[in-house]
């Protein structure tokens, strides 16, 4: 299986070279190696690897967390390497040639960009504000799913959201969000990533001299801000090309039940 892994490094010659060759050693084949963060002396790296279906993921947990100054911030199963570069340029090259379809391309093709499970656009209606007051709650329309990625479970878990800003969030069952607004019509498009990795029992032996047992189930990593600020752009300029279109959209009508006979 693809997993992505968050590591924490020194920003200095050679530990980039032996958290690949620890990943190696525990049977991880890397396939992509991506730079997020460098800044006092840290660096914040994302490596997708291939990963043996039938190995426990608290080996690499064990294997990187036995190397002095190295910290895993998460481990999740991905659904293909990130792609970069002008991958954004295109995808919203094809938002403008086909408009009609623009919601839907553009969250299809989000899960892939950021290393996430699913995406989903959602109507936050415009009585948003009066779902909290003076720390009690207030009845009112809550937003509701208008396009999903296929990925996307029947009735997702989302965030509380607001049309305001694009920022990263965290469920209470673990799951990351990354939102970001279009800016009009109430529609703010929402990614996640997350869940339980399919694993098998630790192994009985320590790897690299740390108890496996030990080590807790790794989370999925929170959206970084260069992740959350990629997400921002991409849904501004869907924006700029959709234009008034957005403002067509709107929320499916709620299925109300038959009544008894």
């Amino acid at each position: 299986m693809l997993l992505r892994i968050r590591v924490a490094l020194p920003d200095r010659p050679g530990s980039l070279g032996q958290v690949a060759r620890t990943l190696g050693v525990a049977g991880a084949d890397i396939v992509q190696v991506v730079v997020l963060e460098r800044a006092v002396g840290r660096a914040v790296d994302d490596f997708t690897v291939v990963w043996p279906s039938g190995a426990s993921v608290r080996r690499l947990m064990s294997g990187l967390g036995a190397m002095p100054g190295v910290r895993v911030d998460g481990v999740w199963q991905a659904i293909g390497a990130p792609v970069h570069g002008g991958n954004d340029a295109e995808l919203l090259a094809q938002v403008a040639v086909h408009p009609n379809d623009g919601l839907a391309t553009l969250v299809d093709a989000v899960p892939g960009l950021l290393a996430a499970e699913w995406a989903a656009v959602l109507v936050v209606p415009a009585d948003w504000a009066l779902r909290s007051a003076g720390g009690r709650r207030i009845e009112a329309a809550e937003p509701a799913v208008v396009h999903a990625s296929w990925r996307a479970p029947e009735s997702p878990k989302l965030p509380a959201v607001t049309p305001l800003r694009a920022r990263a969030l965290s469920g209470p069952d673990g799951t990351r969000y990354a939102v970001a607004p279009f800016g009009r019509a109430g529609l703010v498009l929402v990614t996640a990533r997350g869940g339980e990795i399919n694993t098998l029992p630790a192994e009985p032996e320590p790897f690299f001299g740390v108890p496996v047992d030990d080590l807790p189930h790794p989370p999925a990593a929170a959206f970084h801000t260069s992740e959350v600020d990629r997400l921002a752009q991409l849904v501004r300029a869907a924006a700029l090309v959709l234009g008034d279109r957005l403002d067509l959209v709107s929320a499916p009508p709620v299925r109300t039940p038959a009544p008894l006979s």
